[in-house]
């Protein structure tokens, strides 16, 4: 690795990128019209994959060109940050058909219909597109290649919780966790044969059980929150266990991020304990850019060794933030947590979804850059 300390670095992003116009052109073109329910999981593509290709390779470029110390691949070869990796896997399907009680909402009160997981049969793992993607970003960049994957704690939250898994092909949802955990692990060791040595976790579970209405969902599936919040804690364990000590493993909250629409809010109050103290990784990844996410307060609860990255740049407008507010709000955190355990980095992915939020490419590395540049003189050296 080229990068001094281990990661989380001083400024970090989440994952993804917004793909670019030829990239989702071509998958128009070579795969016909995208529908919620169509083009999940491995295309199979090679035509498609050559373009993926070209674009990861200009997204790599861009990072190094803003002094990143970790680079992604953008997930360019993805079109749903969580879904294309369960889709090729066994036991799964989803759709957009407004069965979820999750919904997405902006700031002018409009909602859409989230996406519903339904268990159809065994969760089996099958060889992974994730890792096929690392091996390609391993060979490409200088910087340390990162990997995103999404938690196996959202299997279960946009499955309905236990009552909605129960009703597919799980009756025993002990059952479905411990294949889920399994098919988990399988991925995780695929990837660290593979070479990867940063892995992050993407999670929106926990920070919906900072939202009140979320929590009253919960109660209506049946279960505890409080109770499900250390269960959530106890699966995500189990998936870590095993894991080599040289690789680091982040996770990352959101309350949700798809073309500028959220579906949660709340402070971290409820969950902080629990999700810094009982979660066996490196470091997390919080939103923290909107007042939606509460105060810092919380980081007094993180314990030593471990790294907060702070969100307090948001992905989801083109408004470029001063370099002074951004200061001022790592002042802020430092209150509560010593500045050697915080770090930097956009709220969350620039392009969850294929659509990607309302910004543009520019805008994106002009972010970049000046996270970089707060970075560096906050953590000078």
């Amino acid at each position: 690795m080229t990068a001094a300390r281990r990661p989380p670095f001083r400024a970090d992003v989440v994952g993804s990128y917004l793909r670019p116009q030829r990239l989702k052109d071509a998958r128009e073109r070579l795969l016909g019209p995208q529908t919620p329910d169509k083009h999940l999981g491995p295309h199979g593509n090679a035509a498609l994959a050559a373009i993926e290709d070209d674009c990861i390779v200009e997204v790599i470029r861009m990072q190094e060109r803003a002094g990143l110390q970790a680079a992604s691949d953008g997930e360019f070869r993805r079109r749903s940050w969580w879904l294309d990796l369960i889709m090729g896997w066994e036991g799964f399907s989803a759709d957009r058909a407004g069965a979820s009680e999750m919904v997405w909402r902006n700031k002018q009160g409009e909602t859409k219909a989230s996406s519903r997981l339904w268990v159809t049969g065994p969760v089996r793992w099958r060889p992974s597109t994730a890792v096929r993607a690392f091996e390609f970003l391993k060979r490409n960049t200088r910087l340390v290649p990162k990997v995103t994957l999404p938690a196996p704690l959202i299997l279960h939250m946009f499955g309905g919780g236990d009552a909605g898994i129960r009703e597919g092909h799980y009756k025993d949802v002990d059952a479905f966790w411990a294949d889920v955990i399994a098919a988990y692990r399988t991925e995780v060791k695929a990837l660290t044969d593979a070479g990867a040595t940063y892995i992050q976790f993407d999670d929106t579970s926990i920070a919906f059980l900072c939202d009140p209405m979320h929590r009253e969902t919960v109660r209506r599936w049946g279960s505890n929150a409080d109770e499900l919040l250390r269960s959530y804690a106890g699966r995500m364990n189990e998936v870590l266990a095993g894991i080599p000590e040289h690789v680091t493993v982040t996770f990352h909250q959101c309350r949700g991020n798809r073309e500028g629409h959220w579906m949660a809010e709340g402070g971290y109050d409820p969950v902080a304990d629990v999700l810094f103290n009982a979660i066996d990784v490196h470091g997390y990844f919080l939103e923290y850019d909107t007042a939606r996410a509460g105060g810092f307060a919380p980081l007094r609860l993180l314990p030593k060794g471990k790294v907060a990255v702070l969100g307090i740049m948001s992905s989801k407008t083109s408004e470029l933030e001063p370099a002074d507010d951004l200061k001022r709000r790592i002042g802020e955190a430092e209150k509560f947590a010593p500045l050697d355990q915080l770090a930097i980095s956009p709220q969350c992915g620039f392009s969850s979804s294929i659509g990607g939020n309302p910004l543009s490419e520019g805008d994106q590395e002009r972010k970049l850059a000046r996270l970089v540049e707060v970075a560096r003189a906050v953590w000078p050296g």
